[in-house]
């Protein structure tokens, strides 16, 4: 059946908020979560941005659900040995409920050791590679790895989980779709987009699991609502390769003055009527994704949870994905 996460941002919360949240989530009926993975916020309206690694050791004590990080980028800020040991300490936390989840970053976190920003095409193949040093480290052997991005010599992780954590790769056009079908155990995505998800799958060859996530703000008006979605995530609205290329928060703050809050109010529910929710959710379970992940937007958590507990979930039908 498919199942319904929440989306935990570390760029809107600190640590300690995170951690409330992902409570009241387990207790809201939410299955899973997912955790975002940044070292800046997008804007400092969102103002926060605590290491994520940190974060999830502390809701290993705290909640039974399953956690994925959504996502890290294991190629530029972080050398993937290090991503290695990271998620194999997560997954053995989190008694095998772990799930890393990997793309090929933002310039916004990634530049920040005066790295090259390059191409998508490198980023990619820097990703590949970077999932095969992280596969070899969680097998247990020791490791030396001399490839073209990253080199490794006698590594070895010796705290490592029973099985090693699957590996899902997020993609958000063709081309990192047939990677995540190559090299991931599963596939990530923020789009309703079926087609994406028929070419992941091809590229797959068998029928691998998909996660997905979109973001709301209920609030007592629709009008309140869309001022604080505005406020807090214009960067959502902002078009084409500008959220992989733009450097710091400053220049996503100049870009989103050309978001208006009736584009916000077109792209996401906003407001206290469940309809528009519902919709959306189940456009993601119509696209054929297995976990639908949703993030509320602002300070208003505990309302959230009892709209999506009382209000929202309810209409909305369990239904088994087409793939499956």
């Amino acid at each position: 059946m498919v199942s319904f996460g929440y989306f935990l941002s570390c760029e809107e919360f600190g640590p300690r908020e995170l951690v409330r949240q992902a409570k009241m989530a387990e207790a809201a009926g939410f299955e899973r979560l997912w955790i975002s993975d940044h070292f800046h916020p997008w804007n400092g309206e969102q103002g926060h941005s605590p290491f994520v690694w940190s974060v999830i050791g502390a809701l290993s004590e705290t909640t039974t659900l399953p956690i994925t990080t959504a996502v890290t980028c294991p190629t530029f800020r972080i050398h993937p040995a290090v991503i290695a040991q990271a998620a194999a300490t997560a997954a053995v936390q989190l008694e095998g409920r772990f799930v890393l989840g990997v793309g090929s970053g933002e310039a916004l976190n990634e530049h920040i050791l005066g790295d090259h920003w390059p191409s998508a095409g490198v980023r990619l193949a820097k990703l590949e590679e970077a999932v095969e040093v992280i596969r070899a480290l969680h097998r247990g052997d020791e490791v030396t790895h001399h490839g073209k991005h990253y080199t490794v010599e006698n590594a070895r992780i010796y705290t490592l989980p029973e099985k090693p954590p699957p590996i899902y790769v997020s993609g958000f056009g063709p081309k990192a779709a047939r990677l995540a079908g190559r090299i991931g155990d599963g596939f990530m995505c923020v789009m309703p987009d079926a087609d994406l998800l028929q070419t992941f799958r091809a590229a797959a060859g068998v029928d691998l699991p998909a996660q997905s996530g979109m973001k709301v703000c209920h609030a007592p008006t629709e009008e309140q609502a869309v001022a604080t979605a505005h406020r807090i995530w214009p960067n959502e609205q902002l078009p084409g390769e500008l959220a992989q290329i733009l450097p710091t928060p400053r220049h996503f703050e100049q870009a989103a003055q050309l978001v208006k809050p009736e584009m916000v109010a077109d792209a996401l529910p906003c407001g206290p009527d469940p309809e528009p929710y519902v919709t959306a959710v189940q456009g993601y379970v119509d696209a054929g994704y297995d976990e639908v992940y949703i993030q509320q937007i602002g300070p208003d958590q505990e309302a959230f949870f009892d709209f999506w507990q009382h209000q929202v979930r309810p209409q909305i039908p369990d239904r088994t994905p087409a793939h499956a």
